[in-house]
């Protein structure tokens, strides 16, 4: 009988080996196994000016903790996970609580669903409640840095300075065509080595040609993702050419390109960080009576508010939000291509995106292009303007006929009730049953769970909702599991208290 414990396959993970350049860091994952046998890949980050000295204590403990967030997506896996570098009280008490939390998101995403990536009988595990899911025993050290001492003097930032974490989808440049507004941006482009970097690269080259700010640091934890599924027997040998619309792990991944852009931020001053999450990102979830975030915590508030009370702890006034919290996805689309259409068509939301004459093209034939080309088109839009074909819009448009897309209920039944109110796809069973017209969508909308002021500081709100109500049909607030119209006024916006000010 397969259980949770079957799964503590390996005996140590040891993250060491610390190495410090001005514009490179670097450390060895080591893997022991119960055989003997060990294993190691090296984790990369260099960057493109220079930002670490390993005699700076800030600097070394900064890069301890980018260096260690690969791991925490292992927690399940190994007997001892070892953190060799410099950390506090406050790093080492985030990297237990953010791994539970990644432990029981992984448990109940990934390997209490149906995964293509698992061998049998690894995927007949069923649910177990649990005190703790971690099963790793968490082990600090510190072998070469114990001569530095931290001063946790308080960081200075400038609130006008707002880091962009950018990837060339639709949400990163409607947030820099926001803050180019109203602040100061700074995109910041972290560049996998894999094929995830197409995407980005046609924002990246209409940036670095108009944008001072922009910066591309680069790491190699997609390598290191793949390396480590060549460890656990309960994976595939085949992995690689599965095709699945899930990683067959991993759930810890926008933190480790957070950390990656971290040290931009603290040495230019940056006092926020922006991370393009929309309405839909932020899901409460249980499953056999476990909770979770629906694989999407890293995308949630929650994971925000969570980094910005870690930035505090260490001195450090920094936010960390969205803007686009309020935005259902369709919205988002709107406001970018009728306000920023220049930024539109530098858009790229395929990870299937290929090259032709130096320029990045969508597939055209996923999920997400025709999702995308749905929603282009229900705004009376053409998606020839990011990079779709004719032919590719025909058949994008006849799939959706047939085929779901992903995003919550309401926001799918509102795009499929325009789609049919302006004939774009075929009227039969399947859109009849999906399209019923929410129009909240188009609206600005509030609630406590996913999109409430007080994620956002004072200072962003009034200039922020100037510009998004000018696109919106309104806003609505939920009271009593309803939408109720309210008014976006100055009263509304100052009415709430930002609870990370204290």
């Amino acid at each position: 009988m397969i259980t949770l414990d079957s799964f503590k396959v390996l005996k140590k993970l040891s993250v060491k080996h610390i190495h410090i350049e001005p514009k490179k860091v670097k450390a060895a994952y080591c893997v022991e196994k119960f055989t003997g046998e060990t294993a190691s890949f090296e984790l990369i980050y260099s960057f493109e000016h220079a930002y670490f000295s390993k005699k700076n204590p800030e600097d070394v403990n900064l890069t301890s903790m980018m260096l260690a967030q690969v791991a925490l997506n292992y927690g399940l896996f190994f007997e001892t996970i070892q953190f060799d570098g410099l950390y506090d009280k406050t790093d080492r008490q985030f990297i237990k609580d953010m791994m539970e939390n990644t432990s029981r998101e992984i448990l109940t995403n990934k390997l209490l669903i149906k995964n293509e990536f698992l061998k049998p009988p690894f995927d007949s595990l069923e649910a177990e409640k649990r005190e703790r899911y971690t099963q790793a025993n968490l082990i600090f050290t510190n072998t070469r840095f114990d001569s530095l001492k931290l001063s946790y003097e308080k960081t200075e930032t400038d609130p006008n300075k707002f880091a962009i974490m950018s990837s060339g989808g639709k949400d990163s440049l409607l947030t820099y065509g926001i803050i180019k507004e109203i602040g100061e941006p700074y995109p910041i482009f972290i560049n996998e080595a894999g094929r995830h970097w197409f995407t980005a690269v046609n924002s990246h080259r209409y940036f670095k040609q108009t944008e001072p700010n922009t910066e591309k640091p680069w790491c190699n934890s997609d390598r290191l993702y793949n390396w480590m599924l060549k460890q656990f027997p309960f994976i595939k040998e085949n992995y690689a050419s599965i095709r699945a619309d899930i990683y067959p792990i991993r759930l810890w991944t926008v933190a480790v390109f957070l950390f990656g852009v971290l040290p931009v931020v603290r040495k230019k001053g940056i006092g926020n960080v922006l991370i393009g999450d929309e309405y839909d990102t932020t899901i409460r979830g249980n499953l056999g009576g476990i909770s979770h975030y629906s694989a999407l915590y890293d995308q949630s508030k929650y994971f925000d508010n969570a980094m910005t009370r870690y930035y505090r702890m260490k001195g450090w006034k920094l936010y960390q939000f969205s803007l686009l919290r309020s935005l259902s996805e369709l919205l988002i689309m709107k406001v970018l291509i009728k306000r920023y259409p220049e930024l539109q068509k530098q858009q790229v939301s395929c990870h299937a995106a290929h090259e032709v004459d130096g320029r990045m093209f969508p597939c055209g034939k996923c999920e997400k292009c025709r999702r995308i080309i749905g929603m282009v088109k229900s705004l009376d839009e053409d998606p020839e303007k990011c990079g779709y074909n004719e032919t590719q819009i025909k058949n994008g448009l006849a799939n959706l006929s047939s085929k779901s897309v992903k995003q919550i209920g309401s926001d799918a039944a509102h795009l499929y009730f325009r789609l049919l109110d302006k004939n774009l796809v075929e009227r039969n069973e399947f859109t009849l049953k999906v399209a019923k017209e929410h129009p909240e969508i188009m609206k600005l909308r509030f609630d406590q769970e996913r999109s409430n002021l007080e994620d956002l500081p004072k200072y962003i709100r009034k200039p922020l909702f100037d510009i998004l109500t000018l696109y919106s049909d309104g806003a609505v607030k939920r009271i009593n599991n309803k939408w109720v119209d309210i008014e976006i006024n100055d009263h509304f916006l100052n009415d709430t208290k930002y609870k990370l000010d204290a």
